[in-house]
């Protein structure tokens, strides 16, 4: 079953649960040297664990943001697919699309979507319609 993210009545798909576990952990592996959620804490510990209030969305967003641009400075092969156990690889290896050049475009979700795109998009709606972000 896939994961994805929900604001009032509207759902976007992200992909399967060890995709989107990955997505936040290669944030955390990267963006966050002292543990997951030290820096990012409204994405990684409300956000990932289920649900975001909506009067902190802009916080995530924020957030979200500023890992991408993080990642962005990154090659795919520094991707992380578990963060708890860094020796597995993604099931496709080393083989992705030739537009993928950095962390920051290298997740994109199981309807072939921007996963970042996605999500700020979502916390976007969150914020402004004032529903809160559930990941489920």
């Amino acid at each position: 079953m896939a994961v994805g993210v929900t604001v009032g009545s509207i759902t976007d798909e992200l992909g399967a649960p060890s995709f989107v576990h990955s997505f936040f952990s290669t944030i955390s592996a990267h963006c966050e040297p002292t543990g997951w959620g030290s820096r990012f804490p409204h994405l990684m510990n409300e956000l990932y664990q289920g649900r975001l209030p909506h009067v902190k969305a802009l916080l995530a967003l924020a957030e979200l943001q500023q890992a991408k641009a993080t990642l962005s400075n990154l090659p795919p092969a520094s991707v992380v697919w578990d963060i708890e156990n860094r020796q597995p690889k993604p099931p496709w290896g080393d083989t992705i699309a030739p537009h993928i050049t950095s962390l920051g475009n290298y997740f994109v979700s199981s309807t072939g979507r921007d996963v970042f795109s996605i999500l700020e998009e979502a916390l976007a709606a969150s914020a402004e319609e004032r529903r809160d972000a559930v990941l489920e």
